[in-house]
């Protein structure tokens, strides 16, 4: 019943990647990277969020089982970024923000399903926004290396796919709006503050920070053609309609597209419908 499918994506990051492999720009790099150092924590945030939901309440079969693919979707995503962080380790780049993130989050394991569902709705959003992005805007990882080209596009993919799953398990639940936009604002101002701050430090550590090349990259990155400020305003706005759903925004054909010129690069560990 359900339309997601877990999929094993042919990356090796044993052998390591470039100090900045993003077309060798160093501020598209360190975004990307300080994202990719919040994702292990944050999945499994996700994961608990849901696995935590009542059977009760998942009355809707197709709904039980995406909560499943969703589950399995985002394991695969923690492992594949547990193993692309320890090699930002390597390369002398740590996740400064780590352990603020687990005190943040032994509080959040103390609320119930209901906020936590909550916060994963919020940033699943964000996820599902950057998503877009990548599969949308090519440019994004103009020069990128193959493996990590594919990596963040099939992360983008999954993404997209499971994007209203959060969503629809908080509803069936019996969130409402009130805590919904509550925990998004918050959430937001999080999110936000963190990758800022892991973005400034991995390019402290990567000796970029005070080069004129680096900010002029971090202003064309956010207010260029296809800037990230231009892709996310509305759809941060957007949330806080009492009428929002992720699938309002319909993007299924970046993931068509996507798996039809990339079908070599990945394959089915469990098909959707199955």
């Amino acid at each position: 019943m359900s339309t997601l499918t877990i999929r094993k994506i042919d990356v090796d990051l044993s052998q390591g990647f470039g100090r900045h492999w993003n077309g060798d720009d160093a501020y598209r790099t360190q975004l990307f990277n300080a994202l990719s150092m919040s994702f292990p924590r944050g999945e499994q945030l996700f994961i608990d969020a849901l696995r935590d939901v009542p059977q009760a309440c998942l009355t809707d079969p197709r709904l039980r089982a995406e909560v499943k693919d969703f589950i399995g979707q985002e394991a695969t995503h923690r492992h594949l970024h547990a193993q692309y962080n320890r090699q930002l380790e390597r390369q002398g780049l740590p996740y400064t923000r780590e352990e603020k993130l687990k005190k943040r989050l032994a509080r959040v394991d103390k609320l119930g399903v209901l906020d936590r569902l909550a916060i994963t709705c919020a940033l699943e959003h964000y996820t599902a926004l950057l998503a877009d992005g990548v599969l949308r805007h090519p440019d994004w990882l103009e020069g990128a290396e193959p493996q990590m080209r594919r990596l963040w596009s099939w992360h983008a993919v999954e993404e997209t796919e499971h994007k209203g799953v959060a969503f629809d398990a908080y509803v069936a639940a019996g969130g409402g709006y009130r805590r919904r936009v509550a925990w998004y604002l918050h959430a937001s101002m999080v999110f936000a503050y963190d990758s800022f701050l892991q973005t400034v430090h991995n390019l402290r550590n990567d000796g970029q920070l005070f080069r004129l090349r680096t900010w002029g990259s971090a202003l064309r990155t956010w207010f260029g053609r296809s800037g990230l400020a231009w892709h996310l305003a509305g759809p941060v706005l957007g949330y806080l309609s009492p009428r929002f759903h992720p699938w309002r925004h319909d993007n299924r054909k970046l993931i068509e597209t996507w798996l039809e010129h990339n079908s070599g690069a990945w394959r089915p560990v469990r098909a959707a419908n199955n």
